[in-house]
């Protein structure tokens, strides 16, 4: 049989050793599968985690933020242009559309390996957890593309062919089919453990993913599960966006700069700002208005410094060190409110209540839906949800103005142009 060899990444390897003893180490840039340690496997699973925070970039973090009407470009002269900003980075050619493409496809190909590799290991309960931490991962990255293009090329092994897209019906089924691999199979979670991939982590996701597809009872059903695990509460805005210990966190990337170039925080400050920054994007004033002074979200949320408005969930500015959340329990308090209508109240008012507000009562579904939608965008501001929220809701064009094609991203030009057996969006 032929053998596999695969990268593996470390970080640091050397950082700590003495010159003397660096002869003495075993070499861990390639690794034939059939001679794999559990060492291996181990420093294998920590670049997993590194090339899956870094490989989309900054600005497919907060990709839905950018297109879904919080931020605008910080050179335009208004806000009134925020429809035409929209439209310019929807195209085709525009780098935060090939960034993605490609950086959740380079990451897709790492964790296919570690799968590979995983497969051909001893059942150990170890080795069980690190194929559910793929699993995981596989799935988060597969999220990623179907939300922004649809139908995208499912890939369950890393080939060299030229593939067609899947329907995005067959993709949704596969992202379903990996998170229940890693609700069994991933880790179990420890106390104060967010920044590792868990099994409860998974269910997270798959509450998130369920919601995503209108499959409410079962979105509202795994959000429960999580929100009364007793793992978790809500906690202060400030543990969890100034990278303090806290129990809301369910799993961050930790994107430490050793390992890191992730830098989310410096597109959005000026470098007049203390921490300094390249202030690429800046809070459309409405973002800024939705806040109120006993809003306990609202300093952790945005800021104006100069006169200029900032986002400040980020704020180590160029040195990037803020941890980049994928999952938390407010977001399980609102997939459940949502997906149970007004019998969800209590749910919303919850979380209302934590974050100082008080508690409302509205009239109709409609009204609690209006509630529900301003709550996700007060509380995931900057976090990468506003886009998909309002396509999936089809509040899309009426709020946004976007055209049928913009309910989609486009597929970037240059995959186009290398693979022809895909096709492009409609009306792209």
């Amino acid at each position: 049989m032929k053998r596999k060899v695969f990268p593996v990444l470390l970080s640091g390897l050397c950082l700590f050793a003495s010159c003397s003893k660096m002869l003495d180490v075993k070499s861990h840039s390639a690794v034939a599968t059939n001679t794999l340690s559990a060492a291996d496997v181990e420093a294998f699973l920590t670049g997993i985690y590194s090339r899956m925070q870094n490989a989309p970039g900054a600005e497919s973090t907060i990709s839905f933020d950018i297109t879904g009407g919080n931020l605008i470009n910080s050179g335009a002269a208004t806000d009134g242009g925020l429809n035409t900003f929209i439209t310019n980075v929807l195209r085709p050619e525009n780098g935060l559309m090939s960034a993605a493409w490609n950086g959740y496809y380079a990451a897709l190909y790492q964790v296919n390996n570690l799968l590979d590799v995983s497969a051909n290991l001893p059942a150990t309960q170890r080795n069980k957890e690190i194929s559910g931490v793929a699993h995981f991962f596989r799935a988060y990255l597969y999220y990623n593309l179907v939300t922004r293009f649809g139908g995208v090329p499912v890939l369950e092994q890393n080939t060299a062919a030229k593939v067609k897209r899947n329907t995005e019906t067959e993709t949704w089924a596969f992202i379903e089919k990996e998170l229940t691999l890693a609700m069994t199979d991933a880790p179990v979670y420890a106390a104060g453990q967010y920044y590792l991939v868990s099994s409860i982590a998974a269910k997270a996701l798959m509450a998130r993913v369920k919601l995503a597809q209108g499959k409410k009872a079962e979105a509202a059903t795994l959000a429960e599960e999580v929100i009364t695990s007793g793992l978790f509460k809500l906690d202060a805005f400030e543990k969890i966006f100034r990278a303090q210990s806290n129990q809301e966190e369910i799993f961050s990337f930790k994107n430490l700069t050793i390992e890191s170039s992730l830098r989310v925080s410096t597109l959005f400050y000026t470098y007049a700002h203390t921490v300094k920054g390249s202030y690429v994007y800046r809070p459309v004033q409405e973002v800024m208005d939705m806040f109120t002074a006993g809003d306990k979200r609202t300093a952790m949320s945005v800021d104006t410094y100069q006169g200029l408005r900032v986002i400040n969930k980020y704020p180590s500015g160029q040195s990037g060190s803020d941890p980049i959340i994928v999952v938390r329990l407010a977001e399980m308090y609102l997939i459940s409110a949502e997906a149970q209508g007004l019998a969800g109240l209590g749910r919303l008012n919850e979380l209302r209540v934590e974050r100082g507000l008080t508690a409302i009562q509205p009239a109709s579904e409609a009204a609690y839906m209006d509630a529900v939608m301003l709550e996700r965008r007060k509380e995931l501001l900057g976090e990468g949800f506003r886009w998909f929220d309002l396509v999936r809701t089809g509040r899309a064009q009426t709020e946004l103005g976007l055209a049928d094609r913009e309910l989609k991203y486009p597929l970037p030009m240059n995959e186009l142009a290398i693979n022809k057996l895909l096709e492009q969006n409609d009306d792209y």
